[in-house]
């Protein structure tokens, strides 16, 4: 299909997208979501000390609908990482501002928060950023602009004194006049944040925010395959008063930017990503990081079946909503057998088995290819007594990539007295793409249930969905899982503004979105400890120990 000018278009680009030329978003902008592809590519360019460049090399980003190569990046090598190195080494531990150094950048900050929001709620600047991260990440429209709505409340929310209100001091009276100790929230100076393919606006753009009203310098680090999308994030905050120079920005592979933070002396690092990443820069950076990483989610259904409707709705979107490529996607569905009798397999397979590539409800998987998806599929159903219960086939009629996956939305039931030592390891991979294990139980093996929620690794999200409330609180009572959903509409997803969302169990694990999130990733506890007299005149209370 061409588009108004002869470009060749991916015909499901083109039906998304659009063949015309979206409203201008602004002068910040440096792309056209509704005309990016292989004959007309954008160009990404990073950031150091406030000035926009490209380096000698380029490298190209595959279009995930087509394979046509529809953005160039800057390729930087260990030799063009010195400016980077330089820019974090001139940030004291002090950082840019602090409770004593600097105060008027939390106003500053809390106006340019309120400023970038207002420019979010234009029409044509949120149909800009959900257009985009449909290009490079393609999910529903409805999936990409509620990345927009929470960034933008999130901004909203650290509007006006809210960011001051972030570095709230105490104090604590002391022994005698004059002594008294306060504690602050101290910024750590020169930071990174490393942040994955498939939230490409909401994860960078809610951290980097963090970083700053803590008075942190960041240098960002976005996955090359969607990093453009944060990149116009940064231009939009320059655009909106932020001074230039407070972010540096680096597109480029991992072994190249892992120089920059090791080398640039970071006080502490967040990370969003897979497991193996994260343990592996814990080594790097010496364990200064904080960890959102991979996500192996469980949802129980209990024993009251009610609202069928919606909860096969919901367990839907938990694990096939932007193709499954969620931390927080369903991985393991424990169905209560009350469910199983009411007829939710037929109801989740209809479900699933409507998305389709038209309007993105499933699309391109960009970190496990079609192969390799389908092998695990294979491994899972061969266990005894396991069943495909629906998908596990390629996609059809599409133009993916190889280097990326197609694969239906699938599901595989293990019986649950399968699921043992010899595959715990199998049954617990998380699958980054469509795809759950389902399992059923009974009244009596409910403690078997507990106790391989208790053996897993990861404790990202949970769901309980019931409204037995001696249920709900047996099950939440013996679980960890850091953002747990109880209650009859109990998810696994859903990342929005107004709660805490990160792990626990883990003293690395990071949070997002809430003030107790930023306070804990982005800055540490000062005591500062005044004690000016009187001092006492009396000789003989002055003892020698």
């Amino acid at each position: 299909m061409l588009g108004r000018v002869g470009r060749a278009v991916s015909p499901v680009a083109c039906r998304l997208f659009g063949n015309t030329t979206l409203r201008c978003a602004g002068s910040w902008a440096t792309v056209d979501p509704s005309t990016l592809s292989g004959s007309t590519p954008g160009k990404a360019y990073n950031c150091v000390d406030g000035e926009w460049s490209r380096t000698a090399k380029d490298q190209t980003i595959p279009d995930p609908l087509n394979g046509e190569p529809f953005i160039s990046y800057p390729d930087i090598t260990e030799d063009e990482t010195a400016p980077f190195i330089e820019s974090l080494r001139a940030i004291p531990k002090t950082g840019m501002h602090n409770p004593l150094k600097n105060p008027e950048r939390y106003l500053m900050y809390g106006a340019i928060s309120a400023r970038i929001a207002e420019e979010m709620r234009k029409p044509e600047v949120a149909d800009f950023f959900a257009r985009l991260i449909q290009r490079v990440a393609p999910k529903h429209y409805a999936q990409a602009m509620a990345e927009v709505t929470v960034t933008r409340l999130f901004l909203e929310n650290f509007s006006g004194d809210q960011v001051r209100f972030l570095a709230r001091s105490f104090g604590v009276p002391g022994d005698h006049p004059g002594q008294q100790s306060n504690g602050y929230r101290w910024p750590f100076g020169p930071v990174g944040l490393i942040t994955p393919f498939n939230f490409p606006l909401e994860i960078p753009a809610l951290q980097l925010m963090g970083a700053l009203y803590m008075g942190n310098k960041p240098i960002v680090h976005v996955d090359r395959r969607v990093s453009i999308v944060a990149e116009h994030f940064v231009r939009l905050l320059q655009h909106c008063g932020m001074p230039a120079s407070d972010v540096d920005y680096v597109h480029g592979n991992g072994r190249v930017v892992n120089k920059i933070f090791r080398e640039g002396n970071l006080r502490s690092t967040l990370f969003t990503g897979s497991q193996a990443v994260a343990e592996q820069l814990v080594v790097d950076l010496k364990g200064k990081v904080f960890l959102e990483d991979a996500g192996f989610d469980w949802k129980i259904l209990g024993p009251d079946v009610s609202n069928e409707a919606y909860v096969a709705w919901q367990c839907d979107q938990d694990a096939y909503a932007c193709t499954g490529q969620k931390c927080s996607a369903t991985s393991l569905l424990f169905m209560h057998k009350n469910w199983a009798n009411a007829g939710l397999e037929k109801m989740l397979k209809k479900r699933a088995m409507s998305r389709t590539m038209e309007d993105l409800t499933v699309g391109p998987v960009l970190s496990w290819t079609t192969h390799r998806m389908l092998d695990h599929v294979s491994k899972v159903a061969a266990i005894p007594g396991a069943r495909v219960m629906w998908g596990g086939e390629p996609l059809k009629g599409h133009s993916i990539p190889e280097v990326y996956g197609a694969m239906q939305p699938t599901a595989v039931f293990v019986p649950l007295d399968q699921i043992n030592d010899s595959n715990w390891d199998l049954v617990n991979t998380e699958l980054f793409g469509p795809f759950q294990v389902v399992t059923e139980y009974s009244d009596e093996q409910l403690p078997r249930v507990l106790e391989m929620v208790e053996r897993m690794s990861q404790h990202l999200t949970a769901a309980v969905v019931s409204n037995d409330r001696l249920f709900t609180q047996q099950v939440l009572a013996n679980t960890v899982n850091g953002t747990t959903y109880a209650g009859i509409r109990g998810r696994t997803t859903g990342a929005p503004q107004n709660h805490w969302f990160g792990p626990a169990g883990d003293p690395r694990g990071a949070g997002i979105g809430t003030p107790e999130a930023i306070k804990l990733v982005w800055s540490c506890h000062r005591e500062i400890i005044t004690d000016e007299g009187p001092v006492p005149t009396d000789d003989s209370n002055l003892l020698t120990t």
